[in-house]
Parts: structure tokens; C-alpha cells; sequence
């Protein structure tokens, strides 16, 4: 059995596996437990293999790898166009065996372990940030509905913290509120503690990559972002340009344009949206600067004059995307617009 390409649909303990010869002819459909994968791709002489790049996929990819065989990881938006009418386990391992094969189609380098485990903090902290921002929103809505209601903030939510653990204003009270409350408090805590240690945790991986460092000398890219790009995007050179990486992320309008007219509506929103949110949110922090600093930034602050900060952001972001590609791509670090160049600007 001379197998040339193989297409491998990915599950949790089942996987279907699709092969064709040099000619394209079908010559392998079959199912394998997890445990049976490394004794049957071991056996097989090194060929192309092909996978969804979903859940697991770089971890077999890695594996795969080692073994001799040339793993290729595949967008599976990209794989749908391949299925033939419905889909099935069957369907999907040969749809991802055709696509491999095509010219043009676009592939996701493999991760390593390291980028997952940077990916890993980064996923744990905004999971850890969304449950804090949970916490807090169910103390104050526990308190307004005693009447008792604090500013927006951290000193609003001090305020309320101080109130519950004095218990001076909760004296009549039932005893099982304030333990309720008590218990809120106590988590919250907690969880600050624990995400001011992946905090310690990312800036220690940031000290340790130079692709880091160097992303974060662009304004609007801190720590938190430094670190996620240089993890996500493990090559930047698959990007042709900063644009297509922006486009990637998502920061570009999505296109509805037929017969030689362009219609450009919001951004797409495809692509990693945990990048996306960082960027954004750096992008707000440069357009707070420049209403600050109106000389540093004429072209926001031209932009802010017709359009609202929000869609100013997102085009600010999109122009850290390109910087962040070029840095990557090309190397060096951010070097900021000469006062000549801003004037002429």
C-alpha cells in the first residue's frame, strides 16, 4: 500500500483516516482508536498528512513529525468546500485529504509546547478576569438591593468591601447575608491573587523572548499583548504583508462587493478575537493619548474629528497590526515618526 497523502479527521478517541496514492486513487479508509495512531503512522512510510487545525492538532502534529511524515495544518473553514454533500467523520478525512493537495491553499504553522503554554496563561487570566468581573457585579447588585450603591471603580468597589468586612452598616442584617457577602469578598481576593501570579508569570516569559521585547516598544502594546502575538503568530512570514496579518485578526472591513462596486461594511470579526480584544483596547489607550497630545498624532486626531473614538480604535489597531508585522517579519524594534515627518503630516 504505497500511501502519498493522508487526511486525518480529529476526534476524542476515534479518529478517521482518509489516504490516496500518487494517482489520487482512494487506497486507506479506516477508523483508529488514540492508542492504535503512533503504531500505524510508525509503520507507514513518510507522506503527506493533513489535519483541521482544531484541538490537538499541533500536539499530533509535533508527534506526527518526529515520526518522519510532513504534517500540514489546514484553517477548517478552508476544509468545508471540500465536503461532498453531507458531513460525517468519512467526509471530513477526505475533504481534508483533497485540500492538502491544493496549490493554494493556506496552512497554520505548528505551535510549539512553549506557545501553548504562553497561549495557556493567557486564556487562564481572561477566563480568571471574566469571573472577577462576575464576582463584582454580583456584590454590587446584592448591595443596591439593600440601598447601599458605590461609585464606578476601584474606589467605589473599596468602599463596598469596607462596608462588608467592618459589618457596620449590615448590623441588622441576617447572618446568612452577611456570610453570603463575606464569601463573595473572599473570592474576589482570591482571585486577584491569582491573576497577579500569571501576571508575574507572562512578565517572566516576556523578559525571556526577544520577539517580545521588541513588540512591546510599540505604543499601544504592552506586556499582555507583546506576549500573545509573539505566541499566536508563530510564523510571520506565512503573512505576505501586515495587512493580510490584520486581516487574520479581523481589524479589515468585511466585503460585499459585486459587478466593479466595492461595499465595505463593519470589521469582519474572524480570526482570533483574544488578539483582536488587546489590540482594541491598546489602540483606546494610543487615542486617549493623542486627544491628550494632539501634535504626536495628527492623523487621529484628523480622524476623530469626522469619525467616533471607537472606529478611530479600530483603525488604530489595525495599524498596530501592520507595525507588530513588520517587526516580526523584518526584525528591529518601533521607531517613532520624526517631529519633521509629523509636521509634514
Amino acid at each position: 500500500m504505497q500511501v502519498s497523502t493522508i487526511g486525518i479527521d480529529l476526534a476524542k478517541n476515534v479518529f478517521q483516516v482518509h489516504g490516496v496514492d500518487e494517482q489520487h486513487k482512494v487506497v486507506l479508509v479506516r477508523q483508529l482508536r488514540r492508542s492504535q495512531v503512533f503504531d500505524f503512522f510508525g509503520k507507514l512510510a513518510p507522506c503527506l498528512v493533513g489535519m483541521e487545525a482544531c484541538a490537538t492538532a499541533h500536539h499530533w502534529a509535533r508527534e506526527l513529525t518526529k515520526l518522519g511524515h510532513t504534517v500540514r495544518l489546514i484553517p477548517p473553514a478552508y476544509v468545508k468546500a471540500y465536503v461532498k454533500r453531507q458531513k460525517n467523520d468519512a467526509a471530513d478525512a477526505a475533504a481534508i485529504c483533497e485540500a492538502v493537495t491544493r496549490p493554494s491553499m493556506r496552512f497554520v504553522p505548528v505551535k510549539s509546547t512553549e506557545q501553548q503554554a504562553t497561549l495557556a496563561v493567557h486564556r487562564t487570566r481572561a477566563l480568571l478576569i471574566s469571573q472577577r468581573t462576575q464576582l463584582i457585579n454580583a456584590l454590587r447588585a446584592h448591595l443596591a438591593e439593600l440601598g447601599i450603591v458605590a461609585e464606578e471603580g476601584r474606589d467605589g468597589l473599596a468602599k463596598l468591601i469596607a462596608i462588608i468586612s467592618q459589618n457596620s452598616t449590615l448590623q441588622s442584617l441576617p447572618s446568612a447575608m452577611l456570610d453570603a457577602l463575606q464569601c463573595l469578598v473572599a473570592q474576589l481576593a482570591a482571585l486577584q491573587r491569582q491573576i497577579g501570579e500569571l501576571d508575574r508569570c507572562l512578565q517572566a516569559q516576556h523578559r525571556a523572548s526577544d520577539t517580545s521585547r521588541r513588540l512591546e516598544s510599540v505604543p499601544g502594546i504592552g506586556v499582555i499583548g507583546a506576549t500573545a502575538l509573539a505566541a499566536t503568530v508563530t510564523d510571520a512570514s506565512v503573512f505576505k504583508s501586515g495587512r493580510d496579518l490584520a486581516a487574520w485578526i479581523g481589524l479589515v472591513p468585511r466585503q460585499n462587493s459585486t459587478g466593479g462596486k466595492q461595499r465595505l461594511g463593519s470589521i469582519s470579526k474572524q480570526g482570533d478575537r483574544y488578539l483582536r480584544r488587546l489590540l482594541v483596547a491598546g489602540a483606546m489607550a494610543v487615542v486617549q493619548h493623542a486627544r491628550r497630545h494632539p501634535e504626536k498624532h495628527p492623523w487621529i486626531i484628523k480622524l476623530l474629528a469626522r469619525k467616533s473614538a471607537k472606529l478611530v480604535a479600530v483603525a488604530v489597531a489595525n495599524k498596530l497590526a501592520r507595525i507588530a508585522w513588520a517587526i516580526m517579519a523584518k526584525g528591529g524594534t518601533y521607531r517613532a515618526p520624526t517631529p519633521a515627518l509629523v509636521a509634514a503630516a
